[in-house]
Formats: C-alpha cells, sequence, structure tokens
C-alpha cells in the first residue's frame, strides 16, 4: 500500500514533500518558489542542483528571513498575479501547500504554466479518511497539514485529489506525474482517501 520516501540529501534532514519536488527539478534550473515562506525550499534545491532560484512572499517575517538566508526573494502578494515574469521565463514554477490559501485559483495555477515549462502543485488533501472522520463526528478537521481552527484558517478553497484532478481535465491542464504521501509514506492505494498531501507535476496541455 505504501513504501518509504528516500531523500537524495545526505548532508540534512529534509521534508518528505521537499525530497519529492527534487526528484522533480533538473540540475542548474531556473525554479520561481510562489510562497516561498524562509526559502528553505529554493535553499534546499539549490545545494541538491545548483539551480538559479527565485522566491515570492507576502509576509514581511518570512520575507526577511528568506532575504537573510540569501534568498532572491521578492515581496508581493500572488493574488494580483504574477504579471511582472516573462512567457515561459523558468523551467519551473512551485506552489507548495499555498493552493489553498489562494482566493483565484484558476488564475494563479494558469499563470503558473504561462510563466514556466512545468509548474509544481502540493496541497493538503481534504478527502484524507482522518478529515473525513473528524466532519462525521462533527467538526472541522484540524490536522499536521491543515493546522488552523476554522475561525483562524487562511484556507479558502480546500479540494480532494479528485477534485484538483477534475479541475486538470476541465482546464486543459496535463499532469505529468501525481505523488500522494502520509508522514512521509507514498501511497498507491486509495490515494483519495488515504492520502493527506497531494503533489503534481503540470504542464499546458
Amino acid at each position: 500500500m505504501s513504501q518509504p520516501i528516500q531523500s537524495s540529501t545526505d548532508h540534512t534532514a529534509i521534508r518528505p514533500d521537499f525530497a519529492l519536488i527534487s526528484q522533480w527539478i533538473k540540475p542548474h534550473a531556473k525554479v520561481l518558489d510562489l510562497g516561498c515562506g524562509d526559502g528553505e525550499l529554493l535553499t534546499h534545491l539549490h545545494h541538491q542542483h545548483d539551480i538559479r532560484g527565485y522566491g515570492v512572499e507576502k509576509d514581511d517575517s518570512n520575507w526577511l528571513t528568506a532575504m537573510e538566508n540569501g534568498v532572491d526573494v521578492l515581496q508581493m502578494d500572488l493574488e494580483s498575479g504574477l504579471s511582472g515574469f516573462e512567457d515561459q521565463s523558468f523551467d519551473t514554477v512551485i506552489l507548495s501547500q499555498t493552493l489553498q490559501a489562494m482566493h483565484n485559483t484558476e488564475g494563479i495555477v494558469q499563470e503558473m504554466l504561462r510563466v514556466g515549462h512545468e509548474a509544481i502543485v502540493t496541497f493538503p488533501n481534504f478527502g484524507y479518511w482522518r478529515n473525513r472522520f473528524q466532519i462525521v463526528f462533527g467538526n472541522m478537521p484540524v490536522s499536521k497539514t491543515l493546522p488552523y481552527q476554522w475561525y483562524d484558517t487562511p484556507n479558502v478553497h480546500l479540494c480532494t485529489i479528485d477534485d484538483f484532478d477534475a479541475f486538470c481535465t476541465k482546464h486543459h491542464i496535463a499532469i505529468i506525474e501525481r505523488r500522494v504521501i502520509t508522514d512521509g509514506q507514498d501511497i498507491q492505494f486509495l490515494p483519495n482517501f488515504l492520502g493527506n498531501l497531494a503533489m503534481y507535476r503540470l504542464k499546458s496541455a
């Protein structure tokens, strides 16, 4: 049903989702990380693949930390779009666990595919069985991938793996590869039920 994910990093422990993203990045690629936080992913990719990495971050504290960590990061709100970036100017554009917090979901994914040759999107799977279990008993889910209470969550568009598959079909987006994980384990059986984090590698169809 599941198997452990192996990180290719020898010098440091790395999040399982970052290890998988790293497998999808080519050496010396030009990468844009949207909602890059403190720049941890870009720093990892630089060490692993000698990428040319650029970040976009809205939060003042994260933006400052990323700058202090040596990441080339632009402070801006993703909801305003990516008009400052030229078509196909990046090899890969990444949106890691931020999709559910976007108001204009369609717009940001389409912009990612305009700006990048490929896009990587990851998000918590609302169809995960533990989330369903909490809803059955009358509560909004709270978990490692959905750590907020209903009243303070930044998440506005939660979806399941099946929902995102349908989204890609409707918008003519090709799924190059899909991985689903739970607690560092690769889930292949009933992924929409047993997986808590979905990871997609996309391109325009």
